[in-house]
């Protein structure tokens, strides 16, 4: 089932509403989707704050109902005209007499309630509102939209203002020669989640060629503070050993990085194109370095191009 279509059942599934293979599909929808996970849990608390409302009749209700009535049967009472009240007057006198007796969490609870109901009036926009309104054309009915509620307010002409918080999810396709996908992959190579950025990286490695992929191979491979998506970096610069830019990089990482993996990655690269400047740094770096594998590749590299492994 969709999204749209467990949104409009989460309301009736609170009241019993749904048969047992609605409930299940609403069940197993919720617990894989967080979106909609969400939207339950919002309308179990404003269920839970409805269900716990009480509505205390004064004594004498029925008697004056019951007085009232025959004195309107019998012509004694005065004829009053109806007040015709709009939805948003309908509401508040709802509410303010569900939550009359609630004391401190009236407000509160009025609060909860008006975001729900501006957060599923939100999210049903797409076929709440007719062609052209101004919610419908805040969503597009291609895209998954997350809404996030910040204001509910009644407006002079009787309609209400919602002021809303909308993420926008998007799946965008093509070919790894599309300038588009290379830009969308060079901004995820920088992004929060460390997953996204190895994924990036690996797929930037095809298009190490790019002078701005290179740059941001190297830019990533010197500040990402993930080792994994680092080895990825330097995967892809790999047929890029003998750019000086790159190399330059790599002495860098060597000496800095913390990671055993990188650095002995390092060293093959600059051994596979042999550089006799690199030798005094290499030397160095067997005299204080602790790692007794990366020890032995540094050791291994300066008798393969025939230096001393200490310094003299």
């Amino acid at each position: 089932m969709t999204c749209d279509s467990i949104l409009k059942l989460i309301p009736l599934y609170f009241y019993g509403e749904l048969t047992p293979d609605e409930e299940e599909r609403v069940e197993e929808h919720t617990h894989a989707c967080l979106a909609c996970n969400a939207d339950l849990t919002r309308q179990r608390a404003l269920a839970a704050a409805l269900d716990n409302r009480q509505l205390l009749p004064r004594p004498m209700l029925l008697e004056d109902c019951r007085s009232d009535l025959m004195a309107a049967i019998q012509g004694g009472a005065p004829r009053r005209e109806p007040v015709v009240k709009g939805p948003w007057r309908l509401f508040l006198d709802a509410l303010s007499s569900s939550f009359g007796n609630m004391g401190r969490l009236r407000q509160p609870v009025g609060a909860l309630a008006l975001i729900a109901i501006g957060f599923f009036a939100a999210r049903l926009s797409n076929t709440a509102s007719p062609p052209g309104s101004l919610l419908s054309s805040l969503a597009s009915p291609s895209d998954d939209v997350y809404s996030t509620v910040r204001s509910v307010q009644p407006d002079s002409s009787g309609g209400v203002s919602i002021s809303l918080d909308e993420t926008r999810k998007r799946v965008i396709k093509g070919s790894m020669t599309d300038s588009n996908i290379q830009r969308l992959l060079l901004a995820a190579a920088h992004e929060d989640n460390p997953a996204v950025r190895v994924e990036s990286v690996d797929l930037l490695r095809s298009q190490s060629g790019s002078t701005e992929v290179r740059d941001t191979l190297i830019n990533v491979l010197a500040q990402d503070t993930n080792p994994g998506v680092r080895l990825k970096a330097l995967e892809g610069l790999k047929p890029l050993a003998a750019d000086s830019e790159v190399r330059k990089t790599l002495r860098q990482v060597l000496l800095a990085d913390d990671n055993v993996a990188v650095r002995t990655l390092v060293i093959d690269l600059l051994v596979a194109h042999r550089d006799d400047n690199m030798v005094g740094m290499m030397q160095g770096l067997v005299q204080r370095e602790n790692n007794n594998s990366v020890r032995l590749k540094l050791e291994k590299a300066l008798r393969d191009m025939n230096a001393s492994v200490g310094t003299f």
